[in-house]
C-alpha cells in the first residue's frame, strides 16, 4: 500500500513508537496525520495534526472518528503494560491491559472500518508484541492481552477483505520507550530501536505484507508455534513425580 498522499490517524502518538509512526508517514509523504492522545496538547511532532482521543471510552472514539472522516489508514498504537503477574497479580492492571491493548483496538476497528471503506479500502497497521505468542513467566496478563488483539487483527483482516482494506499485524520483543524502561541496563534483555522498528513496520505494509516483524527473535518465536510445548517451555516440564 502506497503511503504517499494517504492519510493516517496514529493512537497513542505523543511519545515512544506512536509518535515515531507520526514523523516517519510524514516523511514518506503522507497528506495528513493526526497524531492521537489523550493530552494532544503533548503532541510536538512538526506537520502532524493534535487529536483528542481516550481508547477505552466509547464517546472519545466516537469523537475522533467523526473528526477524521479522511482517514486511509489507521494505526492502532496505543498500548500498556502493568508488568502484572496471573499468579497474585494486581487484577485492575490486567484489566486495564486488556482493555487499552485488546478493547481498545477493537473499539478503534469499529469506527473506523466504515471510513475506511468510503474511502477506497485502505490499511490498518496494528501493534502487537512477540507477548502475543510466547510467555515469560512473568507480567503475561499484558500477554494475554496482545494474544486477544493478535486474533482480532487475524480475524478482522478477513472481515474486512471484501472492502479491501490491507490489516497488518507489528510483533515485535523489547523496544527502547518508556514502556520497557525496567529493562535498560539489563544484560537479558535487548531493546530495539524505536525509529528501527518503525521504517520496518512501514515497509512491510507499504509492501502489502499481513504480519511484519521488529526483530529476529520475534520472527523467529513466530514460526516455532508449531512445536510441542514442551520443547518451547523446557523449564517448566515437570521433574517425575515422587508421589505413590
Amino acid at each position: 500500500m502506497d503511503i504517499t498522499n494517504q492519510i493516517a490517524l496514529v493512537t497513542g502518538a505523543n511519545r515512544g513508537i506512536g509518535r515515531h509512526f507520526v514523523a516517519e508517514l510524514l516523511g514518506r509523504g503522507a497528506t495528513k496525520v493526526y497524531a492521537a492522545a489523550r493530552q494532544p496538547e503533548a503532541v510536538d511532532v512538526p506537520g502532524a495534526t493534535p487529536l483528542r482521543l481516550d481508547v477505552t471510552d466509547d464517546d472519545s472514539v466516537a469523537a475522533a472518528a467523526e473528526r477524521a472522516q479522511d482517514v486511509t489508514i489507521l494505526v492502532n498504537n496505543a498500548g500498556v503494560a502493568a508488568l502484572t503477574p496471573f499468579v497474585g497479580g494486581d487484577l485492575e492492571g490486567a484489566r486495564r491491559e486488556m482493555d487499552v491493548n485488546y478493547w481498545g483496538t477493537l473499539r478503534m476497528v469499529r469506527a473506523f472500518a466504515p471510513i475506511l471503506g468510503r474511502n477506497g479500502g485502505g490499511g490498518i497497521l496494528d501493534v502487537l508484541s512477540q507477548s502475543a505468542f510466547r510467555a515469560f513467566g512473568f507480567a503475561d496478563t499484558y500477554g494475554a492481552a496482545k494474544a486477544a488483539a493478535w486474533q482480532l487483527t487475524n480475524g478482522v483482516r478477513l472481515e474486512l477483505a471484501g472492502q479491501g482494506t490491507q490489516v497488518t499485524g507489528l510483533a515485535m520483543a523489547l523496544v527502547d520507550t518508556d514502556m520497557s524502561g525496567w529493562a535498560r541496563g539489563q544484560d537479558d534483555w535487548a531493546l530495539a530501536e524505536p525509529l528501527d522498528v518503525v521504517r520496518r513496520a512501514l515497509d512491510g505494509f507499504a509492501a502489502g505484507a499481513l504480519e511484519v516483524f521488529g526483530d529476529e527473535t520475534t520472527r523467529e518465536w513466530r514460526s516455532r508455534l508449531g512445536e510441542p510445548a514442551e520443547a518451547l517451555y523446557p523449564e517448566a516440564v515437570a521433574a517425575p513425580s515422587r508421589s505413590r
